[in-house]
């Protein structure tokens, strides 16, 4: 089995519970933790890589998950980093990606984020034509790109939310704008070097992701002729491959999309043009496994309940779109205890004080008891990085598996000092009675 049909699960969350366990030695946080398998991460990455030509920059998607830590493996694997923000390029610089590798896509870029970013030498992918003129007047370092992010019209997804790429989206330039204000600016701007195309995220089917590369493709090889035979330099596939939530479902392999891409596209994949890509979700989500001790359990009007420390806070997706949101669930009981029922069925609710912290419903997870675990799949990805603030619990701990057993934390829980510390007037200074005034002042 291939490292993308990998998806980390219940033997090893059990496992690492139960060694934590016996050996006394204390969990990273008494009330829920995240795990991410840092092997399967670099072996899924290494395919990405081995699936497309050797001209390519993976420029993995920060939103999904800014660990950090986490982004420092994918990048001391080669990989680039694609920031949707400001601050996710300075995430990714954190984890010690070279500006070069960064690729900077946001819809709403100040002068003051162009002019960062161009200064820098990242690789800017303007959202629309006033930006475009904005980012032109802006003087940029010599290693930096500028790229157009087009509306490729190939309909939309299974999601509506996710779904960017269809006619009438307000993400990009239409191909009649790219011929009648982009192309007489190449002319005279050669930093214009690349388009950009993006149809979304989970939801799109593979036909959407390849007919909006036929399209850019289709663009590249009319500017080529039509302005310099070298005037593209590069084309941003963006991301949006599927990824498993429901093993019931099969989804498109990197392999699938890259051989579809070969078929449909072969300039774009002989290595005549530098491809970047956007994996995010179908790269990341996998890796992970979220554990939430149970708290308590209740049985209300006939419906079994279960109480853990993760829910809209951590899964925002799923409380409040949960038709077209949810996860897989297992129990963890630590001991020799059995689940003697493992049919009988629970809703998942949240720690968050409001009705609608329901994370899971008619979830068969057997018999349970305050103290097991319940455990979350495919939470590598759009977890943590969507957290709320909610009732202000903290963020839980993150922590790094690796096949030899060894475990490193890739960021400590959030203590409810670092919470008060966050909200407070400068976001460093704690404030409360507890703390003396002369910190205070």
């Amino acid at each position: 089995m291939s490292a993308w049909e990998t998806r980390l699960g219940p033997d090893e969350a059990a496992s690492l519970l139960r060694r934590l366990d016996d050996t006394a030695a204390p969990l990273l946080d008494e009330r829920a933790f995240v795990v991410h398998d840092l092997d399967l991460l670099v072996d899924r990455f290494d395919e990405i890589t081995a699936a497309f030509p050797g001209r390519s920059l993976h420029s993995v998607a920060v939103k999904a998950n800014p660990l950090v830590e986490l982004l420092r493996v994918l990048v001391d694997r080669g990989a680039g980093l694609e920031a949707a923000s400001l601050e996710e390029a300075h995430v990714a610089l954190a984890a010690g990606c070279a500006p070069e590798c960064i690729v900077f896509d946001s819809p709403a870029k100040t002068h003051h984020e162009l002019s960062w970013a161009l200064e820098r030498g990242l690789t800017v992918n303007v959202d629309n034509l006033d930006e475009l003129h904005r980012a032109l007047a802006i003087t940029a370092h010599p290693n930096a790109r500028l790229g157009v992010r087009i509306v490729p019209a190939v309909g939309s997804g299974a999601i509506e939310a996710t779904s960017v790429g269809g006619r009438g989206s307000r993400f990009g330039v239409t191909i009649g704008d790219v011929w009648r204000h982009v192309v007489p600016l190449m002319r005279s701007h050669p930093i214009i070097r690349g388009f950009h195309v993006h149809v979304g995220s989970q939801g799109q089917p593979l036909g959407h992701l390849v007919d909006a590369a036929r399209v850019v493709d289709e663009l590249v090889q009319a500017v080529r002729t039509d302005v310099h035979p070298d005037a593209i330099e590069f084309v941003d596939l963006g991301g949006g491959l599927s990824t498993v939530y429901d093993s019931s479902i099969g989804v498109p392999s990197v392999q699938e999309y890259a051989s579809e891409l070969r078929s449909a596209v072969p300039r774009l994949m002989d290595g005549s043009v530098e491809v970047i890509t956007e994996f995010g979700r179908s790269l990341l989500a996998g890796i992970g496994v979220a554990l939430s001790r149970v708290e308590y359990v209740k049985h209300v009007d006939g419906t079994d309940v279960v109480v853990g420390h993760l829910g809209a806070d951590f899964l925002p997706r799923v409380a409040y779109v949960p038709a077209e949101w949810r996860h897989e669930f297992f129990a963890v009981r630590l001991g020799d205890r059995p689940a003697t029922d493992r049919d009988r069925r629970w809703t998942v609710a949240g720690p968050l004080c409001f009705a609608g912290d329901v994370i899971g419903r008619d979830v068969p997870l057997g018999d349970l008891e305050p103290g097991d675990w319940l455990g979350i799949r495919d939470v590598g990805a759009y977890s943590l990085s969507m957290w709320s603030r909610h009732c202000s619990r903290g963020m839980p701990a993150a922590i790094g598996l690796r096949r030899d057993g060894s475990v490193e934390v890739l960021r400590a829980a959030e203590r409810p000092e670092d919470v008060a510390r966050f909200w407070s007037r400068d976001g460093l200074t704690p404030t409360g009675p507890d703390v003396p005034s002369s910190v205070q002042d």
